[in-house]
């Protein structure tokens, strides 16, 4: 069957494994059952998650213009210690930077070829981690907006990492990392500010698994600009990649705003 539309990331259900869905235009995609099927994906074009135009993509599913007018683009969303909302300073829209950003919030450590420490809206969770990869996430902080998970993440991240090694991430190759010895570690550095908000230490943290038959043994990126189409049998999901026997992996995010199509055979 092939369907053919614009790439958007992935729904996700938290279930053992994470169940996966595509949506193409309105068709869903139940992306489980793909897997150990070769599929084959070719390129078409482009169009814009927010203008709908038929141009060329620059970031996160957005053309060049809408990538630096639209309020969701912000550079609060990469990073939160920026956000300005509580102070009723504007960015580019203030009503949409206020119902973003003045609402609980989330700094987590999540094992994701290696620990980290990310931020998140509370809402957003499980969804971002599973976005992530991270086979194991603990909540170590909730704020009452986005600013001030922000700046415990700032100082934070002078002492671990705030990035996905995502070639780690995708080869399961994630070290050996007690969540719970790395939050009493981190303890001393979080901000004076900030502290009101540390949640009580939990007995468990979070495992996420992932409907991986064969993890690779290195990994090739595939590009569509380069590789119009390819062909491969689908050995797992993890995060957004989709990941093929023949080690080629596939950044379903990142490549939002592609028009597709795609073919399970």
């Amino acid at each position: 069957m092939t369907y053919q539309g614009v790439l958007k990331k992935m729904a996700t259900n938290l279930a053992q494994p994470v169940v996966y869905n595509l949506d193409i235009n309105g068709a869903p995609v139940p992306m489980n059952d793909v897997i150990d099927r070769e599929m084959e994906i070719r390129f078409v074009g482009w169009q814009c998650l927010a203008c709908g135009k038929k141009k060329k993509i620059f970031r996160q599913g957005y053309c060049y213009d809408c990538f630096y007018s639209r309020p969701e683009t912000g550079d609060w969303v990469i990073r939160p210690e920026l956000s300005k909302a509580h102070l009723g300073i504007e960015d580019r829209d203030l009503n949409y930077e206020k119902e973003a950003q003045l609402q609980p919030h989330v700094v987590y450590l999540a094992i994701s070829g290696g620990v980290k420490v990310g931020v998140t809206r509370k809402s957003q969770l499980p969804t971002r981690w599973i976005d992530q990869g991270a086979v194991r996430a603990l909540v170590i902080m909730e704020t009452p907006n986005r600013y001030l998970a922000g700046i415990t993440e700032a100082a934070l991240k002078k002492h671990i990492s705030d990035k996905t090694n995502w070639r780690r991430m995708l080869k399961n190759d994630n070290g050996d990392y007690d969540l719970r010895e790395t939050r009493k570690f981190l303890l001393p550095y979080i901000p004076e500010e900030t502290r009101p908000y540390i949640a009580e230490e939990q007995s468990k943290p979070l495992d996420i698994v992932y409907p991986v038959k064969r993890y690779p043994s290195r990994v090739s990126s595939l590009n569509l600009s380069k590789t119009s189409t390819y062909k491969g049998r689908l050995a797992g999901i993890k995060g957004q990649y989709w990941i093929f026997e023949d080690n080629t992996v596939f950044n379903v995010r990142s490549n939002e705003g592609t028009v597709v199509a795609l073919t399970v055979l």
